[in-house]
Protein backbone atom coordinates (compact mmCIF):
# COMPACT_ATOMS: atom_id res chain seq x y z
CA UNK A 1 0.00 0.00 0.00
CA UNK A 2 1.42 3.38 -0.42
CA UNK A 3 2.96 5.17 2.14
CA UNK A 4 0.50 8.28 3.44
CA UNK A 5 -0.08 10.94 6.65
CA UNK A 6 -2.03 8.37 8.19
CA UNK A 7 1.25 5.61 8.18
CA UNK A 8 2.58 8.49 10.75
CA UNK A 9 2.98 7.38 13.83
CA UNK A 10 2.19 8.99 16.87
CA UNK A 11 4.71 11.51 17.78
CA UNK A 12 3.24 13.35 21.19
CA UNK A 13 5.75 14.27 23.51
CA UNK A 14 8.40 14.38 20.37
CA UNK A 15 9.67 18.32 19.46
CA UNK A 16 10.86 18.99 15.93
CA UNK A 17 12.34 22.25 14.19
CA UNK A 18 11.11 22.95 10.45
CA UNK A 19 12.90 25.19 8.42
CA UNK A 20 10.94 27.11 5.88
CA UNK A 21 7.32 26.16 7.67
CA UNK A 22 5.65 28.95 6.49
CA UNK A 23 4.99 27.99 3.19
CA UNK A 24 4.90 25.27 0.37
CA UNK A 25 6.84 21.80 1.39
CA UNK A 26 8.04 23.29 4.89
CA UNK A 27 4.35 23.71 6.12
CA UNK A 28 3.41 20.72 4.76
CA UNK A 29 5.54 18.96 6.48
CA UNK A 30 5.34 21.29 9.53
CA UNK A 31 1.00 20.26 9.53
CA UNK A 32 1.88 17.01 9.52
CA UNK A 33 4.29 16.27 12.33
CA UNK A 34 1.59 18.62 14.24
CA UNK A 35 -1.21 16.84 13.45
CA UNK A 36 0.77 13.74 14.97
CA UNK A 37 0.90 15.45 18.21
CA UNK A 38 4.85 16.83 18.03
CA UNK A 39 5.84 19.92 19.15
CA UNK A 40 7.18 21.74 16.16
CA UNK A 41 9.07 25.00 16.20
CA UNK A 42 8.26 26.85 12.88
CA UNK A 43 11.98 28.53 12.22
CA UNK A 44 10.76 30.95 10.06
CA UNK A 45 12.44 34.34 8.10
CA UNK A 46 9.39 36.34 8.25
CA UNK A 47 7.27 36.34 11.51
CA UNK A 48 4.54 37.75 9.89
CA UNK A 49 4.01 34.85 7.48
CA UNK A 50 5.16 32.28 10.26
CA UNK A 51 2.49 33.79 12.30
CA UNK A 52 -0.39 32.93 9.46
CA UNK A 53 1.04 29.42 8.81
CA UNK A 54 0.72 28.99 12.88
CA UNK A 55 -2.84 30.03 12.36
CA UNK A 56 -3.42 27.58 9.37
CA UNK A 57 -1.75 24.22 10.94
CA UNK A 58 -4.49 25.20 14.07
CA UNK A 59 -7.36 25.64 12.32
CA UNK A 60 -6.56 22.00 11.17
CA UNK A 61 -4.81 20.36 14.02
CA UNK A 62 -6.81 22.01 17.00
CA UNK A 63 -4.32 22.17 20.02
CA UNK A 64 -1.05 22.07 17.90
CA UNK A 65 1.80 22.92 20.16
CA UNK A 66 3.78 25.22 17.95
CA UNK A 67 6.43 27.89 18.63
CA UNK A 68 7.46 30.63 16.32
CA UNK A 69 11.83 31.32 15.99
CA UNK A 70 12.57 33.76 13.86
CA UNK A 71 15.88 32.59 11.49
CA UNK A 72 17.23 33.77 8.55
CA UNK A 73 19.74 31.09 7.18
CA UNK A 74 21.59 33.52 4.65
CA UNK A 75 23.08 34.69 7.88
CA UNK A 76 25.15 33.15 9.89
CA UNK A 77 24.37 35.60 13.20
CA UNK A 78 20.58 34.79 13.32
CA UNK A 79 21.66 30.81 12.91
CA UNK A 80 23.72 31.28 15.90
CA UNK A 81 20.78 33.26 17.65
CA UNK A 82 17.92 30.65 16.79
CA UNK A 83 20.69 28.18 17.97
CA UNK A 84 21.02 29.51 21.28
CA UNK A 85 17.17 30.19 22.05
CA UNK A 86 16.44 26.86 21.36
CA UNK A 87 19.31 25.55 23.28
CA UNK A 88 18.31 27.75 26.48
CA UNK A 89 14.62 26.65 26.43
CA UNK A 90 15.12 22.65 25.66
CA UNK A 91 17.34 20.20 26.46
CA UNK A 92 16.37 17.37 23.28
CA UNK A 93 15.42 17.71 19.53
CA UNK A 94 13.57 14.76 18.16
CA UNK A 95 13.52 16.09 14.80
CA UNK A 96 15.90 18.72 12.63
CA UNK A 97 14.33 19.41 9.28
CA UNK A 98 16.52 21.42 6.97
CA UNK A 99 13.96 22.19 4.40
CA UNK A 100 14.08 26.02 3.91
CA UNK A 101 15.50 27.10 0.34
CA UNK A 102 15.84 29.67 -2.54
CA UNK A 103 16.26 28.24 -6.15
CA UNK A 104 17.54 29.86 -9.44
CA UNK A 105 17.76 33.04 -8.12
CA UNK A 106 19.49 35.99 -9.68
CA UNK A 107 23.18 36.52 -8.49
CA UNK A 108 23.21 37.28 -4.80
CA UNK A 109 25.64 37.18 -1.66
CA UNK A 110 24.59 36.53 2.10
CA UNK A 111 24.89 38.80 4.57
CA UNK A 112 28.37 36.66 5.09
CA UNK A 113 29.54 36.81 1.38
CA UNK A 114 28.58 33.43 0.49
CA UNK A 115 26.75 32.60 -2.58
CA UNK A 116 23.22 32.74 -2.00
CA UNK A 117 21.49 30.03 -3.06
CA UNK A 118 25.09 27.87 -1.70
CA UNK A 119 25.08 29.98 1.46
CA UNK A 120 21.62 29.17 2.43
CA UNK A 121 20.54 25.79 1.13
CA UNK A 122 23.96 24.37 2.44
CA UNK A 123 26.03 26.10 4.29
CA UNK A 124 23.36 27.95 6.69
CA UNK A 125 21.75 24.42 7.43
CA UNK A 126 25.45 22.61 7.69
CA UNK A 127 25.53 25.35 10.18
CA UNK A 128 22.32 24.62 12.00
CA UNK A 129 22.67 21.05 12.13
CA UNK A 130 26.00 21.51 14.08
CA UNK A 131 25.18 24.15 16.47
CA UNK A 132 21.88 21.77 17.40
CA UNK A 133 23.90 18.38 17.62
CA UNK A 134 24.11 18.73 21.58
CA UNK A 135 20.66 18.65 21.53
CA UNK A 136 20.20 15.85 18.68
CA UNK A 137 22.69 13.66 20.17
CA UNK A 138 21.38 13.51 24.03
CA UNK A 139 18.01 12.79 22.57
CA UNK A 140 17.31 8.72 21.86
CA UNK A 141 16.27 8.29 17.87
CA UNK A 142 16.69 11.61 16.88
CA UNK A 143 17.36 12.80 13.13
CA UNK A 144 18.10 15.28 11.11
CA UNK A 145 16.27 15.19 7.52
CA UNK A 146 18.23 17.26 4.36
CA UNK A 147 16.01 18.26 1.75
CA UNK A 148 17.49 18.08 -1.37
CA UNK A 149 16.31 17.84 -5.18
CA UNK A 150 16.52 16.05 -8.20
CA UNK A 151 18.34 18.97 -9.38
CA UNK A 152 21.27 17.36 -7.27
CA UNK A 153 22.02 15.59 -10.80
CA UNK A 154 23.03 18.15 -12.46
CA UNK A 155 25.21 19.83 -9.58
CA UNK A 156 29.46 19.41 -8.91
CA UNK A 157 30.98 21.27 -6.11
CA UNK A 158 32.97 24.52 -7.26
CA UNK A 159 35.77 23.96 -5.08
CA UNK A 160 37.88 26.64 -6.76
CA UNK A 161 34.90 28.73 -7.46
CA UNK A 162 32.50 27.96 -4.71
CA UNK A 163 30.76 31.74 -4.53
CA UNK A 164 30.51 31.93 -8.20
CA UNK A 165 31.80 34.94 -8.39
CA UNK A 166 33.18 33.84 -12.54
CA UNK A 167 30.72 32.43 -14.94
CA UNK A 168 27.60 32.84 -12.42
CA UNK A 169 24.58 30.13 -13.82
CA UNK A 170 21.54 30.40 -11.75
CA UNK A 171 20.66 26.24 -12.37
CA UNK A 172 24.03 25.52 -12.03
CA UNK A 173 24.27 27.42 -8.49
CA UNK A 174 21.37 25.56 -7.63
CA UNK A 175 22.33 22.20 -8.53
CA UNK A 176 25.87 22.64 -6.69
CA UNK A 177 23.73 23.81 -3.60
CA UNK A 178 21.57 20.45 -3.71
CA UNK A 179 24.18 18.45 -4.19
CA UNK A 180 25.51 19.97 -1.86
CA UNK A 181 22.49 18.71 0.73
CA UNK A 182 23.24 14.93 -0.05
CA UNK A 183 27.02 15.62 0.31
CA UNK A 184 26.97 16.81 3.72
CA UNK A 185 24.40 14.09 4.42
CA UNK A 186 26.87 11.19 3.63
CA UNK A 187 29.29 13.20 5.53
CA UNK A 188 27.26 13.15 8.64
CA UNK A 189 26.16 10.07 8.06
CA UNK A 190 30.03 8.62 8.28
CA UNK A 191 30.42 11.07 11.41
CA UNK A 192 27.61 9.31 13.25
CA UNK A 193 28.08 5.76 12.34
CA UNK A 194 31.96 6.08 13.15
CA UNK A 195 30.96 7.34 16.51
CA UNK A 196 28.61 4.08 17.17
CA UNK A 197 25.39 7.24 17.88
CA UNK A 198 21.62 6.13 17.31
CA UNK A 199 21.09 9.40 15.54
CA UNK A 200 20.03 9.14 12.21
CA UNK A 201 20.62 11.56 8.83
CA UNK A 202 18.53 10.58 5.74
CA UNK A 203 17.80 13.25 3.10
CA UNK A 204 14.93 13.55 0.26
CA UNK A 205 13.55 15.47 -2.25
CA UNK A 206 9.72 16.85 -3.46
CA UNK A 207 9.95 15.71 -7.05
CA UNK A 208 7.98 18.21 -8.89
CA UNK A 209 5.93 20.68 -6.81
CA UNK A 210 3.51 23.21 -6.75
CA UNK A 211 5.31 25.53 -4.39
CA UNK A 212 6.42 29.79 -4.88
CA UNK A 213 9.81 28.57 -4.83
CA UNK A 214 10.00 28.03 -8.92
CA UNK A 215 8.77 31.62 -9.03
CA UNK A 216 10.84 33.28 -6.79
CA UNK A 217 13.90 33.80 -9.10
CA UNK A 218 11.90 35.03 -11.90
CA UNK A 219 9.69 37.37 -9.74
CA UNK A 220 13.13 38.82 -8.28
CA UNK A 221 14.28 39.62 -12.08
CA UNK A 222 10.70 41.08 -13.34
CA UNK A 223 10.52 38.04 -15.70
CA UNK A 224 6.53 38.14 -15.32
CA UNK A 225 6.09 35.78 -18.28
CA UNK A 226 8.54 33.45 -16.52
CA UNK A 227 6.21 34.23 -13.85
CA UNK A 228 3.06 33.10 -15.41
CA UNK A 229 4.51 29.59 -17.63
CA UNK A 230 5.88 28.73 -13.76
CA UNK A 231 2.34 28.92 -12.49
CA UNK A 232 0.46 27.72 -15.51
CA UNK A 233 3.38 24.56 -15.54
CA UNK A 234 2.34 24.34 -11.47
CA UNK A 235 -0.81 24.15 -12.25
CA UNK A 236 -1.02 21.48 -15.36
CA UNK A 237 1.98 19.15 -14.53
CA UNK A 238 2.94 19.48 -11.05
CA UNK A 239 2.09 17.43 -8.04
CA UNK A 240 0.71 19.09 -4.86
CA UNK A 241 2.63 20.90 -1.64
CA UNK A 242 1.14 17.77 0.04
CA UNK A 243 2.43 15.11 -1.94
CA UNK A 244 5.42 16.85 -2.18
CA UNK A 245 5.95 16.72 1.45
CA UNK A 246 5.38 12.92 1.39
CA UNK A 247 9.12 12.18 1.25
CA UNK A 248 10.19 14.45 3.92
CA UNK A 249 7.74 13.35 6.37
CA UNK A 250 8.30 9.56 5.23
CA UNK A 251 12.37 10.26 6.10
CA UNK A 252 11.13 11.90 9.24
CA UNK A 253 9.06 9.58 10.48
CA UNK A 254 9.00 6.07 9.18
CA UNK A 255 10.61 3.04 11.22
CA UNK A 256 12.08 1.62 8.24
CA UNK A 257 14.15 4.69 7.56
CA UNK A 258 17.90 3.95 7.67
CA UNK A 259 21.08 6.52 8.43
CA UNK A 260 21.81 7.19 4.95
CA UNK A 261 18.98 6.67 3.31
CA UNK A 262 17.30 9.14 0.29
CA UNK A 263 13.79 9.20 -0.31
CA UNK A 264 11.83 10.83 -3.12
CA UNK A 265 8.46 10.46 -5.04
CA UNK A 266 8.16 6.54 -6.86
CA UNK A 267 6.82 7.50 -9.47
CA UNK A 268 7.19 8.00 -13.37
CA UNK A 269 10.68 9.78 -13.58
CA UNK A 270 11.08 10.34 -9.44
CA UNK A 271 8.84 13.45 -10.01
CA UNK A 272 5.42 12.63 -8.25
CA UNK A 273 4.16 9.75 -6.51
CA UNK A 274 4.15 8.68 -3.17
CA UNK A 275 7.20 8.38 -1.55
CA UNK A 276 9.93 5.53 -1.42
CA UNK A 277 13.25 5.14 -1.19
CA UNK A 278 15.18 6.42 -4.26
CA UNK A 279 18.83 6.66 -5.72
CA UNK A 280 21.66 9.84 -6.21
CA UNK A 281 24.62 9.91 -7.90
CA UNK A 282 27.82 8.50 -7.48
CA UNK A 283 29.23 12.14 -7.51
CA UNK A 284 26.85 12.46 -4.13
CA UNK A 285 28.19 9.57 -2.61
CA UNK A 286 32.05 10.49 -2.70
CA UNK A 287 33.68 9.75 -0.06
CA UNK A 288 36.48 12.30 -0.92
CA UNK A 289 33.98 15.15 -2.35
CA UNK A 290 32.01 14.89 0.68
CA UNK A 291 35.61 15.28 3.06
CA UNK A 292 36.45 17.93 1.13
CA UNK A 293 33.45 19.93 1.20
CA UNK A 294 33.00 19.32 4.85
CA UNK A 295 36.66 21.08 5.73
CA UNK A 296 35.49 23.94 3.73
CA UNK A 297 31.93 24.33 5.58
CA UNK A 298 33.38 24.31 8.78
CA UNK A 299 36.22 26.99 7.19
CA UNK A 300 33.32 29.04 6.21
CA UNK A 301 30.70 29.07 8.84
CA UNK A 302 33.37 28.46 11.82
CA UNK A 303 30.83 25.76 13.15
CA UNK A 304 32.43 22.32 13.82
CA UNK A 305 30.31 19.06 14.90
CA UNK A 306 31.77 18.26 18.37
CA UNK A 307 31.26 14.39 19.67
CA UNK A 308 31.72 13.33 15.63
Amino acid sequence: MPWTKNDIPNLGGRRAVVTGANSGIGFEAALGLAEKGAHVVLACRSRAKADEAAAAIRARAPGAELDIVALDLSDLASVRAFADDLRRRHERLDLLVNNAGVMALPYRKTADGFEMQFGTNHLGHFALTGLLLDLLLATPGARVVNVSSHMHRIGRIRFDDLHWERGYGKWRAYGQSKVANLLFSHGLHRRLRAAGTGTIVASCHPGYAATHLQAAGPEMEGAKLTVRITDLGNRLFAQSAAMGALPTLYAATAPDVRCGDYVGPGGLLGMAGHPQKVGRTRYARRDDVAERLWQESERLTGVTFPGL
